[in-house]
Formats: C-alpha cells, sequence, structure tokens
C-alpha cells in the first residue's frame, strides 16, 4: 500500500467507503455490496488495515461519542488524493484495455 503504487481491491473499497464516515462493521457491509461480494472482510483484516491505513495518514478514527465503544472512521485528505489518484490509475488501465481488445 505505498503511495504512487496500486491499491490492493480490499484498500481501494476500505476508502471508498470512508469517503462518509462509517464504523467497522458499516465498511465490511459496504465493500461487500459495492464488490458484489468479490471483496468480504473478515473483521482482524478490516481493523489491521484500518490501524494502517490511520498511521499512514489517508484516514482518520473520529472521537468517540458518549461511552460508545463504537469507532468511525473518515477519510482525510490525503487519503481522497490517493483514492482519485487510484481511480485514474484504474481508468487508464480500463481505457487500454478496451482500445487493444476493440481492435478484434
Amino acid at each position: 500500500m505505498a503511495e504512487g503504487m496500486a491499491l490492493t481491491e480490499a484498500t481501494y473499497y476500505i476508502l471508498l467507503s470512508l469517503y462518509h464516515a462509517q464504523h467497522g462493521y458499516g465498511i465490511m457491509q459496504q465493500t461487500e455490496a459495492l464488490s458484489k461480494g468479490r471483496v468480504r472482510l473478515a473483521a482482524g483484516t478490516l481493523y489491521g488495515a484500518l490501524s494502517v491505513l490511520c498511521e499512514k495518514g489517508w484516514i482518520i478514527q473520529l472521537p468517540s461519542e458518549g461511552e460508545s465503544r463504537r469507532k468511525e472512521y473518515k477519510l482525510t485528505e490525503k487519503g481522497l488524493n490517493i483514492l482519485r489518484n487510484e481511480v485514474k490509475r484504474l481508468r487508464e488501465l480500463a481505457d487500454n484495455g478496451e482500445s487493444i481488445l476493440g481492435e478484434e
């Protein structure tokens, strides 16, 4: 998940899910829905990824409300830029594939 490198599909969907603040279970549900069931995040995998993404400054953990144990996360400006760059990279890949396959 180095900056400038391709994101894993799971990381891409986690970042995409955090465009609006969400808790872990919401991230898991949205990731599965967006990927049409292809990406299913186990809790351990998700929370490990969230920890790494927080360390990189791509997301932040929001302050807890009251005594709630529920942790919510949100994309940072840096994370949004990473996500936008990944969308551009993926679009270029698709465009190149379509231009080559369109020659058939």
